[in-house]
Order: C-alpha cells, then sequence, then structure tokens
C-alpha cells in the first residue's frame, strides 16, 4: 500500500474531532504527529486509520 500523506482538513474530518483536539492530543502523546513537508504539515493516512482502528477497539472493549 503507497504511504499518502493527508492535510488537517481530512484529518479532522476523519476523526470528528476539530484542530485543538488534535492538537492537545498530540501534545499528550495520544494522536500521531504531523510531518513537515516545506512550511505545510501532513499526517501519514495509515497512521491516522491506526488511530481511528485502536480507538474503536479500545471503546468496544471498555463497553464489554
Amino acid at each position: 500500500m503507497a504511504q499518502r500523506l493527508i492535510r488537517m482538513r481530512e484529518v479532522t474530518h476523519r476523526v470528528g474531532l476539530q484542530k485543538t483536539a488534535i492538537y492537545r492530543r498530540i501534545q499528550r502523546g495520544e494522536f500521531p504527529r504531523p510531518i513537515k513537508v516545506g512550511r505545510a504539515s501532513g499526517w501519514i493516512e495509515i497512521e491516522v486509520e491506526q488511530w481511528i482502528s485502536a480507538t474503536i477497539a479500545a471503546n468496544r472493549a471498555f463497553a464489554q
């Protein structure tokens, strides 16, 4: 699978969190860190998808 960078707009859309919530989680080590590409930042798509999957799994385990 080819790696792809996604920008903040797509990240917020996928995870359902606002920018400030995402940056707070990054500071606490709870969300993947972006990488710099020139002056812009982007997230590695697979890392965001893995975070989503882990969050769902943790939620499901907690609910049982």
